[in-house]
């Protein structure tokens, strides 16, 4: 997978760092990118819904993101882009190995990565394909536009060059042996005659947009970075390719055909063209843009940051809004790479894990801008610490208890349960904090926060202890059926919280709730008001909402606990308790 790239140019088959993009998009080599897109987008919500007023006015302008995140629970109307990036030397080459023609080999690629799109439970609003015809009409326009700027001109160029980035290397930025930095593997020296894209004639007001804007790239330290490129001076680069067949021919000269990164950046624009319509960049830019926000991989920071709005202030249109580059990952402290044989398969993660278990652990494991690690211990012990105990044996235990006591009958609103107890407002108050760590793409800490919730109702139920309350009747009895109200409605609030982050899990907490799927998919944070259960709602029967991973020394304890225990099996975090 293309690291964090929005456009997709290898085979989802591995999450080698640097080599793919968990779109979580998560998002992530997987899991960065797509465990952010995880974040959002996975459960539709309200797409293609209508927000005008009656009054008539305009529709506000859409949230446009080229990667998921959490925004239709505050009812804006996004567009959620992703993609395919076919064309180059790279794809020609790989298509050739396998023994197909390029057009074939991208059409197997695009398939396998809406197949994984659906694994990890993640849903998109447009999936462009740069082979689309509507994307090529898009740079044609696009080409036509910069050339009548005055920026594209004809020019030799030798130089070293990558295939992998299909990029030309400044000698100054290569390791040993001229080898990149990104791939390790020597590049070539290379020497052609291509049109060039004045990039330098945009150094000034490049400036001006990092230093007026520095929220245009995002986290802080990545702002650095593209800062320090443009204050080093800015070359013009190559927008063509005179020995690469597999592209987009130049509009006015079809010897050569368009650099790749010229022609995949624009399918941010091309993508906001629906299908069947006459296909053009004004068309195309009419229907939503400029994009809010550009979710990718540090390694592609400079095509992002630095060319593409330049590229956009030649062509007369708005830059995005924000830029924001994820790290890469590691696997038990070490670089993945096929070589050494630890790459990661997120099929293979979600057959054995489950999708919500490999959304949650990237979204909470790695802060979100950075590199992390990916450690199957520790994927497990978190896995099972917050979503198999801290919410589902939370819930189970309640759910139970309140089947004994109250026959799955809610006997108090929970607005009403609530009065004057002092779990209700620390609720109400991470709540808000977790949507303010949303919209900042603090996705690690919503996660903390939300599981702060979970430890919150643990502890309320823990110090209550209703069940000792019900045996002794009367008004303690009474109180006992307020605290599960209590406890429930603190698992419907974390439910709906929590479901851009693990949307399966989230909707089994809520139908366990006496809620149907149709009133879970037209949710929104509004609802994580206090006050949704009321008196009289019937509960479903309790059933363990996640599953505890078990381990080889799990089982070996079981096997150990029945030996010595008559055939009892040890008790699983997951099964109702009622202490």
């Amino acid at each position: 997978m293309a690291a964090g790239r929005a456009f997709l140019r290898a085979a989802p088959s591995s999450l080698a760092a640097g080599a793919g993009r968990f779109a979580f998009a998560c998002p992530t080599a997987l899991p960065l990118t797509a465990a952010a897109a995880a974040a959002t987008g996975p459960h539709r919500r309200g797409r293609g819904r209508c927000y005008c007023s009656a009054s008539d006015a305009p529709p506000p302008p859409p949230y446009v993101l080229t990667t998921p995140l959490y925004y239709r629970l505050l009812d804006k109307r996004v567009v959620f882009i992703t993609g395919t990036d076919e064309h180059g030397e790279k794809i020609a080459t790989s298509a050739e190995a396998c023994g197909r023609n390029p057009k074939d080999h991208c059409d197997t690629i695009s398939n396998s990565y809406k197949m994984l799109w659906a694994d990890l439970d993640i849903e998109y609003d447009k999936f462009i394909r740069t082979t689309d015809r509507k994307h090529e009409a898009v740079v044609n326009d696009f080409y036509s536009r910069v050339l009548d700027s005055g920026d594209i001109y004809r020019a030799d160029y030798e130089g070293l060059y990558c295939v992998s980035c299909e990029e030309y290397k400044d000698e100054k930025e290569l390791g040993e042996n001229k080898c990149c930095p990104v791939h390790l593997k020597p590049c070539v020296p290379r020497k052609e005659d291509n049109y060039f894209f004045a990039l330098s004639k945009y150094q000034h007001q490049l400036e001006d947009l990092l230093t007026k804007n520095p929220n245009f790239v995002r986290p802080s330290h990545r702002l650095n970075e593209v800062q320090g490129w443009v204050k080093s001076g800015l070359r013009d680069f190559s927008i063509s390719r005179a020995s690469v067949e597999w592209g987009i021919p130049v509009p006015n000269d079809t010897k050569q055909t368009i650099y790749v990164w010229f022609d995949a950046l624009l399918g941010y624009i091309s993508a906001l063209l629906d299908d069947g319509e006459k296909a053009s960049l004004q068309q195309a830019v009419e229907r939503g843009w400029p994009a809010s926000l550009h979710l990718i991989g540090k390694d592609i920071l400079r095509f992002h940051a630095v060319y593409w709005p330049a590229m956009l202030m030649s062509a007369g249109i708005s830059v995005p809004d924000a830029v924001f580059g994820h790290g890469f990952l590691t696997k038990d402290g070490m670089k993945m790479g096929k070589s050494l044989g630890n790459t990661l398969e997120p099929k293979d993660l979600v057959n054995r894990f489950g999708v919500d278990a490999v959304r949650y652990f990237f979204l909470r494991e790695v802060e979100f801008g950075n590199d992390g690690d990916y450690s199957e211990e520790r994927f497990i012990n978190i896995v099972n610490a917050h979503l198999a105990n801290t919410i589902g044996n939370l819930l189970n235990r309640t759910l139970g208890l309140l089947k004994k006591n109250c026959k799955s009958t809610l006997a108090f609103d929970s607005i009403a349960a609530a009065d004057g107890i002092s779990l209700k407002d620390n609720v109400e108050n991470l709540v808000d904090k977790a949507k303010d760590q949303f919209e900042n793409l603090l996705l690690s800490s919503a996660c903390e926060t939300l599981m702060e919730i979970g430890n919150l109702g643990n502890l309320y139920i823990d110090e209550h202890a209703p069940w000792s309350c019900f045996k002794q009747g009367g008004e303690s009895a009474e109180k006992a059926a307020k605290d599960l109200v209590i406890i429930l409605e603190t698992m419907r609030i974390i439910a709906i919280a929590l479901s851009p982050i693990t949307p399966s899990l989230s909707l089994r907490i809520y139908t366990q709730l006496g809620f149907t799927e149709d009133q879970f998919r037209t949710l929104r944070w509004e609802d994580t008001k206090w006050g949704g259960l009321k008196a009289g709602q019937v509960m479903m029967e309790p059933k363990p909402v996640f599953a505890r991973i078990e381990t080889e020394t799990d089982e070996k304890d079981q096997s150990s606990s029945k030996a010595t225990k008559g055939g009892k099996k040890k008790a699983r975090s997951q099964g109702l308790v009622e202490a």
